[in-house]
């Protein structure tokens, strides 16, 4: 394949990790785990090589299969056209959903600059849909040029965090005492694998190099390097930035804020440094969102060319753009933003996000476990399973089961599918 049709190498593969790991989640993450205090900093040491282990398997997954049609379709050959199905349903699902929250969390920090964009609900979902279909716009132009636009974002977004992460290693070295001089929440082990499932969620996203394998030159040796070092890098700036601001600040304060980032740098800088910060957010959302835009339709392009989704969905344009693909995905999250402005239906969207871990694990249980099928690693296989199993009891009974019927309503695709395949091909 030509570099049109395999345009992403090294970097672009690993601004696709960090841009699809690091949105918006970052710049509220430590007012989310700040009230569990030392439960929140231990949760960290187990997330994030939990998610390096993820990684590598999914990669191991990728480079041994390196003329797939994506992740999905590995699975689909190691366990079966049916769990493949279901496994990358639920994950495209989470996908739409993530999506649509990204989109109003754009939104949300660009109203600090123009409030108008937030004057009503109906005026946020708006602008939110107005976003998702102009970089859908822009994703329709090919894969090379929204891997260029998504490295733009991601060293974009990079900046104010590192510069963040620059100030908290300057205090810990000038004031140290800073860092224990305000009490905080002593670990609890009963609220643990909770909290575990809280700090998973932002580090989604690590595998949208694997997911994307189809668009990576040499895919069996830039997958795995893009990965790893993706989600390191990600992980050591989320310990960083987290515990920084968490133990930095009263535990109360930055609970009790919407964007703690942001308050931390005007606690230093002043209102106008704070207000760069919002506008860093914004970009780190749009950023997020492009790529999770481009995901949006891969997943399904190499699900309906792998045969495991109907055909149309695996139609692409003389770019090899899956428009119809791109076009659905699109739809569905726009109609989750706009259902947000609807009166008695407000909830819906904070619903999708609470499904959004497990529709997303489960696709990790399901690599792991075709890893373990095909041979691939197999011991750090079985402990990706145990992990991912781990994480979804954590996210709750109810995002569990509901996350399970997500999965079956992909049924009526698979029928359709496996009517349209020649009878030789057909599973018996």
């Amino acid at each position: 394949m030509t570099t049109e049709t395999r345009p992403f190498g090294f970097w672009t593969a690993t601004a696709l990790v960090v841009g699809g790991m690091i949105g918006a989640g970052i710049f509220v993450q430590p007012a989310q785990l700040a009230p569990f205090g030392w439960t929140g900093a231990a949760a960290w040491l187990v997330a994030i090589p939990g998610a390096l282990l993820l990684a590598y398997v999914l990669s191991c997954l990728t480079a041994a299969r390196p003329h797939a049609t994506g992740t999905v379709a590995i699975v689909a050959e190691g366990l079966g056209t049916l769990p493949g199905l279901l496994v990358g349903w639920s994950y495209w699902v989470g996908i739409c959903s993530a999506n649509a929250i990204i989109a109003l969390t754009a939104v949300r920090y660009g109203a600090q600059f123009f409030p108008a964009l937030t004057a009503t609900p109906l005026a946020t979902a708006i602008a939110a849909t107005a976003l998702i279909w102009a970089l859908t716009a822009l994703n329709f132009g090919g894969a090379k040029g929204a891997g260029r636009f998504q490295v733009l974002t991601t060293v974009l977004k990079l900046l104010p965090l590192v510069a963040v992460a620059a100030i908290l290693a300057g205090l810990s070295v000038v004031d140290p005492a800073r860092f224990s001089v305000n009490p905080h929440t002593p670990f609890d082990a009963r609220q643990f694998t909770m909290v575990l499932t809280l700090a998973f969620f932002p580090l989604v996203g690590f595998e949208c190099a694997s997911l994307a394998a189809e668009r990576v030159r040499d895919p069996a040796r830039n997958v795995l390097r893009a990965t790893l070092v993706g989600t390191a890098l990600t992980g050591i700036l989320y310990i960083i930035l987290c515990n920084g601001i968490v133990f930095a600040l009263p535990e109360a304060m930055v609970a009790a804020s919407d964007a703690p980032i942001a308050m931390f740098v005007e606690n230093f800088w002043g209102r106008g440094a704070g207000l760069l910060i919002a506008a860093f957010a914004s970009i780190s959302a749009i950023g997020c969102l492009n790529g999770w835009v481009l995901m949006q339709g891969e997943l399904p392009l190499g699900m309906a060319r792998a045969g495991i989704l109907p055909a149309i969905l695996g139609r692409t344009t003389d770019r090899d753009v899956p428009i119809f693909a791109m076009l659905l995905s699109s739809g569905v999250a726009s109609l989750l933003v706009l259902s947000g402005a609807i009166p008695g239906l407000t909830d819906v969207l904070t619903f999708m996000l609470q499904l959004t871990t497990a529709a997303t694990v489960w696709f990790y249980f399901g690599a792991c476990a075709a890893a373990f099928a095909f041979g691939i690693v197999r011991p750090l296989a079985v402990v990706g399973m145990a992990f991912s199993a781990w994480v979804l009891w954590g996210s709750g009974m109810e995002a569990l089961l509901l996350s399970i019927v997500l999965m079956l309503t992909a049924l009526p695709l698979y029928w359709i599918a496996l009517r349209r395949r020649p009878l030789a091909e057909q599973p018996t």
